[in-house]
């Protein structure tokens, strides 16, 4: 007697674990996310050099304040991009590489001004951060001289 009450709460229980297991282990699959780094108060994300990766990376753009790519020659990817962020005082908040053609940043709301070298060369511009999804910017470098 004892055991057929006891028999719908371990089935219920069974259920409850076998749903927790297959959320978390398609969270992990589909996410494609590289690990977010931090940088004192700033976290970022980047990479995107395979198709999950890069993916991901796009649908998790309005997800994070500013949002920036790297393209070379004939709009194709760049990685190592040296990238460099100084708040409207000029103090720098973010220096950091890039590890693919896509950077997400978690950055406060306020004016920046985002420097990003390859190659050599650099090139920069202010974004004005209000929000998830406000900010994006996208850096175009020449070919190798």
């Amino acid at each position: 007697m004892e055991r057929q009450r006891k028999a719908p709460r371990i089935a219920s229980t069974l259920l409850v674990v076998a749903c927790a297991f297959t959320v978390a282990s398609g969270a992990l699959a589909q996410t494609g996310m590289p690990q977010t780094e931090q940088q004192g108060d700033i976290s970022f994300v980047s990479g995107g050099v395979g198709r999950d990766e890069s993916t991901a990376l796009r649908h998790a753009r309005s997800q994070w304040p500013l949002s920036l790519l790297f393209t070379g020659p004939g709009s194709s990817y760049v990685a190592d991009v040296q990238v460099q962020i100084s708040g409207a005082g000029g103090a720098s908040v973010l220096d950091t590489r890039s590890h693919g053609p896509y950077m997400l940043v978690r950055l406060p709301n306020g004016r920046y001004t985002v420097s990003a070298t390859y190659n050599g060369v650099t090139r920069t511009q202010r974004v004005n951060v209000a929000g998830n999804g406000s900010a994006r910017a996208t850096f175009s470098f020449p070919g190798k001289h």
